[in-house]
């Protein structure tokens, strides 16, 4: 049987970091064959992907994935723990051997070691984090001077998110009967949120993100970033529609003043009052940005902010996402290299969960969420983004 190496992608859009990336995962796990676990069309801190998943398939199949698989919105756009739990479950479930992840310290060693820690002293962890005081810290600072007490030696750092992401997925991990290998690769180029291009072709996706939503310019290659993303990527970004959260704000803004405070406390994590500001910023606000810039205060960040007006804007019920929470219900699968089909053909009769390679009536109560994510996703470009889910087929990528 052929080995297989996961990774946890975005690509929103696909950049030079991101082949790198394919590589380098190839190289370090010695594996045959990539398997992209790829979030769909709303992401991980709460925003709509650039373009569509199907174009962002293309772009990981361009760039060397074998085969590229949905993340299932009920876990894209969520903090590290759901996030890594529909990932790696997929991952599983697809007989992965390994995980590569980008880092910003730490070898795969380093992150098993801690998540087993992590696993084995929950209860000491918890009761040390209550005694220490906050200082206005974030979380993730307050957890990682709780573990610099109790692992002194310890090499991770916990304020960087491809760090907090890695642990997430190592915890995750080692509930499996047969925890993957993990892989570290640590990032070169730009920050995960610099939002300025850079001259030694790693600029971050934040900043080319930046850069096309300003200039709006579609005839390329656009100069600004071709140093930084490869033809493929450039190619897709030119013939697919680009979206932002200013493509959705009538949309969100409809959403929150028609529905009252009653029906706001039903979605999920609209929690501790919350839904009062809401009301009261969407009066005052003319952007998206405006709006979130309104609401922010110390006790909810922007990023937690973000993903609750993508569960507002798609209505996912607190009750709904108990149950969409508790496992990935099946392997969408988006597209596949001619060495992914030979994979797929290895695995899908061993598979735990249903392969779906099309979206049908017979199957649509495994997908309904991502269905309904999909419809309005196209509301951001009506007319000019094509239906997401309903009998499309995989990408087969031939070379």
């Amino acid at each position: 049987m052929m080995k297989s190496c996961g990774v946890v992608v975005e690509y929103n859009p696909l950049h030079n970091g991101h082949v790198y990336h394919l590589k380098k995962a190839r190289e370090l796990s010695g594996a045959d064959m990539i398997i992209a676990v790829m979030s769909g069309n709303f992401l991980q801190r709460g925003e709509p992907a650039i373009v569509d998943k199907w174009a962002r398939t293309q772009m990981a199949l361009a760039a060397g994935a074998d085969i590229v698989i949905e993340l299932p919105v009920a876990f894209s756009a969520q903090p590290a723990d759901y996030f890594a739990k529909g990932a790696v479950g997929l991952l599983q479930a697809m007989k992965c051997d390994a995980i590569c992840f980008g880092s910003e310290s730490g070898k795969g060693s380093d992150y098993q070691k801690l998540a087993q820690f992590l696993n084995q002293n929950t209860a000491t962890i918890n009761q040390r984090f209550k005694e220490n005081k906050n200082q206005g810290q974030t979380y993730a600072s307050r957890m990682e001077q709780v573990l610099k007490e109790l692992l002194p030696d310890q090499p991770i750092a916990l304020s960087t998110p491809n760090n907090i992401l890695g642990l997430a997925y190592a915890k995750e991990n080692l509930l499996y009967e047969k925890p993957m290998k993990l892989y570290t690769l640590t990032r070169i180029g730009s920050d995960y949120h610099d939002k300025e291009l850079i001259e030694q072709n790693f600029s971050s996706a934040t900043a080319i993100r930046k850069k096309l939503l300003e200039t709006k310019q579609k005839t390329f290659p656009l100069e600004e970033i071709k140093a930084s993303m490869p033809i493929s990527s450039l190619e897709l970004i030119a013939a697919n529609p680009l979206v932002s959260w200013e493509n959705y704000w009538p949309y969100l803004k409809y959403q929150i003043e028609v529905q009252s405070l009653e029906e706001l406390q039903s979605i999920y994590q609209v929690t501790e009052g919350i839904e009062y500001r809401l009301k009261e910023c969407i009066q005052e606000a003319n952007s998206f940005e405006q709006f979130i810039s309104l609401v922010k205060n110390k006790r909810v960040s922007w990023t937690r902010l973000q993903r609750m007006c993508v569960y507002i804007l798609l209505q996912l019920k607190k009750e709904d996402m108990v149950k969409e929470l508790k496992n990935p219900k099946a392997v969408h699968l988006l597209g596949f290299s001619l060495l992914g089909r030979k994979y797929l053909k290895e695995v899908k009769k061993d598979l735990a969960i249903p392969l779906m390679t099309n979206v049908t009536k017979k199957n649509k109560n495994l997908w309904a969420l991502d269905i309904k994510a999909g419809k309005i996703y196209q509301m951001g470009q009506l007319g000019l983004i094509k239906e997401q889910d309903y009998y499309r087929q995989p990408i087969k990528f031939s070379f």
